[in-house]
């Protein structure tokens, strides 16, 4: 009988590639896996996958109670399943899956995507961030098999509570690349420089609202798409109106990621621009900086450790000072201007992108597999 494996996430499993990619990995290797996560009323319909997708019905969207509510249904799920082997990713997922581990005498695995008690929507809310620290302090140093996105967040948890993560980085799989299509089947216009911001955590103070407002000192020959959701979003589109930047700036909504990558490689420029704000943005690096690097374009991202180390280290782009309206405009514009650079970053790409896959990474992932698998002997 296969070793099942039930993997948990908060999200809707729909456009979280890390996890998609967890699974296939441990589906490959010989696992039953199952994944498990919710439905929110605009959810799409699930893509079909190798493995088993359950995606819960909740009362509540947000706040504490739907914390509360998604971890008793996910504990009462866990605990009336067989399951060899527990795969929680996130602090928000860890408190079932650990209590049930404990119960059931299973192996668990910490999947750490963030450093979720520094994310900035709890730096305003002292109430919620003391729970999920006391619960990062309950379990933590409690576990064996951990891993995290990179060495910064590695170095944060090994400090604090003297456990060793793993670090796997979300990396695009080999041979991503696929054919260009024409802009005009996108709807994007021929003759215009476009810069792209994707992904589904566009929030506050990440650098979205200097972007949008750096369009005002670019012209027309500029536009900006911006492809994805998060909390910032309507605040983002009532910049855009108020500064009538209509005609420089597109928004498009949740895309899945083969569709996605269309609109990226048509792109000219990727931009992830985190502020130093908060640990969690201090020391992040962000999926959309391996999917420009994957479609061939070149990066332009703010001034942080692990995204520092990326564009410097494979020379796929350049880095803005400050996270400032003016600056990021005077950095594009630049950049725009030479073009035999931009073609040196584009080539740099290509290269990385040949190193930087998941067929490498997911060793990381298959050897703590293999950990679990002697420990129990």
């Amino acid at each position: 009988m296969k070793k099942k494996v039930i993997v948990s996430v908060i999200n809707d499993l729909v456009t979280d590639q890390r996890v998609a990619k967890t699974c296939t990995t441990l589906h490959e290797a010989g696992y039953d896996v199952i994944l498990i996560g919710r439905i929110l009323p605009d959810s799409p319909p699930l893509l079909p996958k190798p493995y088993h997708q359950v995606r819960m019905k909740l009362l509540f969207k947000k706040g504490p109670l739907f914390y509360a509510f998604f971890n008793i249904r996910l504990f009462f799920y866990l605990l009336t399943h067989r399951a060899d082997i527990l795969h929680a990713n996130d602090l928000d997922t860890l408190l079932a899956n650990y209590l049930v581990s404990k119960i059931k005498h299973k192996p668990l695995v910490f999947d750490s995507h963030e450093y979720f008690t520094e994310v900035p929507e709890l730096q305003h809310n002292a109430f919620a961030k003391k729970i999920w620290k006391a619960i990062e302090r309950f379990i933590v140093p409690k576990l064996t098999y951990c891993i995290t996105v990179n060495q910064s967040i590695a170095l944060l948890f090994k400090q604090e509570y003297g456990v060793d993560f793993k670090v796997l980085r979300n990396l695009p799989p080999e041979n991503t690349i696929q054919e260009k299509v024409n802009r005009s089947i996108l709807n994007m216009p021929e003759n215009k420089f476009i810069i792209l911001l994707q992904g589904n955590g566009i929030n506050m103070h990440r650098g979205s609202e200097e972007l949008v407002e750096s369009m005002q000192y670019l012209d027309d020959t500029f536009l900006l798409l911006i492809i994805g959701n998060g909390d910032v979003v309507p605040q983002l589109k009532k910049i855009t109106a108020e500064k009538n930047l209509q005609t420089r700036i597109q928004f498009i909504g949740r895309l899945p990621y083969h569709e996605l990558k269309k609109y990226t490689m048509a792109a000219d420029l990727g931009v992830s621009l985190d502020k130093d704000t908060n640990l969690n943005y201090r020391f992040s690096l962000p999926n959309k900086i391996f999917d420009y690097i994957h479609a061939g374009i070149p990066v332009l991202s703010s001034k942080l450790p692990e995204l520092e180390k990326i564009v410097k280290h494979y020379g796929v782009g350049e880095l803005v000072e400050e996270v400032t309206p003016k600056a990021i405009a005077e950095k594009i514009k630049q950049m725009s201007l030479n073009k035999v650079q931009l073609a040196e970053y584009s080539r740099n790409c290509e290269k990385a992108a040949k190193e930087l896959i998941w067929e490498n990474e997911k060793r990381v992932l298959l050897d703590i597999y293999s950990s679990i698998e002697k420990d129990k002997v």
